[in-house]
């Protein structure tokens, strides 16, 4: 599973740059210790260009009747996506990226939280699904998603028997075309991210109280 990561980003222009934005001034304060329920940045692409903006994490489904869920839906499982109704409707053409410096796994024999972080390159693109609910009454509209998860690789097995699907650089177009509706084709990609491209380091167990989001959260411990 993947329930609390990071958009620790200092510098925005070079992560829009990265993920193939133009810089439209778009900002969010540094987050430490993101979890279910909150706002996040995620990207999409209308067709014509990618663009950035808010989403909840945690996937409201169009049929609810509030824009509360009684089950958890801010992790999709790769393996049951073409499974699952919920799911099955929006990976055609509601695909989005949630970028991310690093995430967060609690190892189960000990339940000490370890950070993953990308090596080699700014940020992660996280694979997510996201879809806008409306009210029965209509006055209100909220964009949400959720992030898709996969097999451990490697380094993970030993941590969690999940993890995020990490986008890698080359698949990011395909992900994000909306013209690009075969469900296979699209899920063949949500496969583990390489170890050797990433690596872990223990963090403080403040991490698991949501109230704490600064620094400290993601700095190292022995």
């Amino acid at each position: 599973m993947c329930g609390r990561f990071t958009q620790a980003f200092e510098n925005w222009s070079s992560i829009l740059e990265y993920f193939g934005i133009s810089d439209n001034g778009f900002r969010l304060p540094p987050r430490y210790n993101i979890a279910p329920t909150q706002d996040v940045a995620a990207i999409i692409s209308d067709g014509q260009q990618r663009r950035i903006g808010r989403l909840r994490w945690g996937l409201i489904p169009v049929w609810s009747e509030s824009d509360k869920t009684t089950f958890a839906t801010f992790n999709a499982r790769a393996d049951k996506l073409l499974a699952n109704g919920m799911w099955k409707r929006l990976v055609p053409r509601k695909r989005c990226i949630i970028p991310a410096d690093g995430f967060f796994e609690w190892r189960k024999i000990d339940k000490q939280p370890f950070r993953m972080v990308p090596t080699g390159r700014p940020a992660f693109g996280f694979a997510g699904l996201y879809d806008t609910w409306t009210s029965p009454d209509g006055a209100m509209k909220v964009g949400s998603c959720a992030i898709i998860t996969c097999q451990p690789n490697l380094l993970m097995i030993s941590i969690h028997d999940r993890m995020p699907v990490i986008l890698r650089e080359e698949v990011h177009d395909l992900w994000l075309d909306r013209g690009v509706m075969d469900p296979h084709l699209v899920t063949s990609i949500l496969q583990p991210y390489p170890d050797r491209e990433m690596w872990a380091y223990r963090v403080a167990k403040m991490v698991g109280n949501v109230r704490n989001d600064g620094p400290e959260c993601i700095k190292e411990v022995h």
